[in-house]
């Protein structure tokens, strides 16, 4: 029987979190899963007294001392179970209901089936609103025309015991979860994943997080996107002096986005990954078999 961790970064969200883990409960047939909620320093409190699963084995809450956003708590969250805890594989999933619980079949299938070390669940269908879809693709096409991957997922993937390690062998996971993935696992198995709605509340993807998201997988590929943006800046300049003195503006933001990247890449960092135990207030039990 193959053992699988889900593993859940929160902030303050509780109730979608245990909407989540009922769910969860039901997809489950003959596998182990126990779930991990990194909780990021939330600052609300949480009922748990009356829980009970009838498959899951135990739900335990790994507390963060400070809030570092959601692909830092999954780093962390990884970094704690490959040092401390036996698995077969890892479910990194978001606990608002965007990512479906339904879709954890598919993995379990997947993964049981196939010798995979990673599995994605691949986007062939987002729930929100003709704006953000526009905007969502807008990021994906410069992201492929910057890096020359095409990035089709998110945090929902299945990661093997041997893929966590190599994903925590550099600090790319400290930066973007879906970058280090992409960069470590050039080829990797699909399911297919629907985007779900959000049980409670709005979104909390905005136009300046999805902008940023995109960033920080870029600067992943660091190298590539120098030689990238440096040809597309000779080329604006070129243009500028045979054309129009316009393309200069260009060229000048071709500059500025490369000291973006250049300073976001300062959290590819291996010293802040091996340091994010120390960010681990301590490990709560609030349900087991």
């Amino acid at each position: 029987m193959k053992k699988y961790i889900i593993l859940i970064p929160v902030f303050n969200d509780w109730i979608s979190v245990f909407k989540l883990i009922d769910n969860i409960d039901l997809q489950i047939s003959d596998q182990s899963v126990d779930i991990i909620i990194v909780n990021d320093a939330s600052t609300e409190n949480f009922e748990t007294s009356r829980k009970q699963f009838s498959k899951i084995n135990s739900v335990k809450i790994l507390n963060l001392k400070e809030n570092g956003g959601h692909r830092k708590a999954i780093a962390t969250g990884l970094k704690y179970c490959e040092q401390n805890l036996s698995y077969d594989f890892i479910i990194p999933m978001d606990g608002d209901g965007e990512d479906r619980p339904e879709e954890l079949k598919n993995f379990f299938l997947a993964s049981e089936k196939q010798d995979a070390n990673v599995i994605t669940g691949m986007r062939v269908k987002r729930s929100e609103g003709l704006l953000f879809k526009s905007l969502y693709f807008i990021h994906k096409c410069i992201t492929k025309f910057i890096t020359g991957k095409d990035i089709r997922f998110g945090n929902f993937t299945c990661l093997s015991k041997q893929a966590v390690t190599t994903l925590l062998s550099d600090g790319s996971i400290w930066l973007s979860f879906s970058g280090a993935v992409t960069k470590h696992f050039s080829s990797h198995d699909t399911i297919n994943s629907y985007r779900g709605s959000r049980y409670f509340g709005p979104s909390k993807m905005s136009l300046f997080k999805l902008i940023l998201h995109s960033q920080r997988i870029s600067a992943v590929f660091k190298e590539v996107v120098f030689v990238r943006i440096v040809a597309l800046i000779l080329i604006l300049g070129l243009l500028a002096y045979y054309i129009s003195a316009y393309f200069l503006i260009l060229a000048l933001s071709g500059w500025v986005f490369l000291f973006f990247i250049v300073y976001l890449a300062i959290d590819n960092d291996m010293n802040k990954l091996n340091n994010s135990l120390k960010n681990i207030k301590d490990l709560t039990n609030i349900y087991s078999r």
